[in-house]
């Protein structure tokens, strides 16, 4: 009875095209979806938990409370009810898993990125050919049960930047997400949006986690990954987000996310 009445809140604000789909009575449903380069799918919820894969492209996900980066090979966990807005970097190729919020227990309640390990990506791409009414005990229904047990099992990636919620802070976001390469220290933007650089540090670790050195590094990183999955080479990236040489970019890379960029979208 809980679950209907988030279902009938959620269509009332929300014009979604997949909600016929995501209502069929099983506890996962596949579908997939293609967009071009440059699509924006406005913000937006579902009553069930989203597990959104990109089988080629980057999806940029978009909450109140950050944004998350999701190279192929990854996918993002939104959990249901979570207000999202997704942007294709390249042409998209999502493949999507909706699954009841009561089906599976102990995922993160807030969005993260996953690591999808061939075994899950082959029953993914698998399930969205599957009829959104498979029929119970059947071989689907198996393969279908064996994917909400691996969705159990996925790590975490480091692929999230935390929207500050101080005004003087969104506007160094907003400055940064335009100009990457900005190297502005936080002395030369305190003097910008009038604060003192002692005060904006205490906030962007109470409001982000992360300090400024730190939280300017995962813009680039995630817009890096953007970047690189455009089939951009490493040394335009390079140069467009300020470091001083390719071998510079690379070294932080790899301290970042554990190994080289070509490594990282081979594997």
């Amino acid at each position: 009875m809980k679950t209907n009445s988030i279902s009938k809140r959620t269509k009332l604000k929300f014009s979604d095209p997949v909600q016929d789909i995501i209502d069929i009575p099983r506890p996962i449903v596949a579908l997939a979806r293609e967009y071009p380069d440059g699509h924006v799918i406005p913000l937006h919820q579902h009553h069930r938990s989203q597990l959104l894969y990109a089988s080629s492209g980057v999806m940029t996900v978009t909450t109140v409370r950050g944004l998350w980066v999701v190279p192929p090979l990854r996918a993002v966990w939104v959990p249901a009810l979570t207000e999202h807005q997704i942007h294709a970097s390249g042409k998209l190729s999502m493949r999507n898993l909706y699954i009841k919020a009561d089906t599976i227990t102990g995922l993160p309640q807030e969005c993260c990125v996953v690591s999808i390990p061939p075994l899950l990506r082959e029953l993914i791409l698998y399930a969205v050919k599957v009829p959104p009414l498979y029929k119970p005990k059947s071989l689907d229904d198996r393969i279908m049960t064996i994917i909400l047990e691996l969705v159990q099992t996925l790590k975490v990636a480091p692929l999230e930047l935390p929207i500050p919620r101080d005004a003087r802070l969104q506007r160094i976001f907003q400055a940064l997400t335009e100009n990457p390469a900005d190297n502005c220290s936080l002395e030369q933007w305190g003097r910008k949006v009038g604060a003192a650089s002692r005060t904006l540090a205490r906030i962007f670790q109470s409001d982000t986690r992360m300090s400024f050195r730190q939280w300017r590094q995962q813009i680039r990183i995630l817009e890096a990954l953007k970047r690189l999955a455009g089939n951009q080479s490493v040394t335009a990236v390079a140069l467009d987000l300020g470091y001083d040489s390719p071998s510079a970019f690379i070294a932080m890379f790899r301290k970042a996310m554990g190994t080289t960029p070509g490594k990282y979208f081979k594997g």
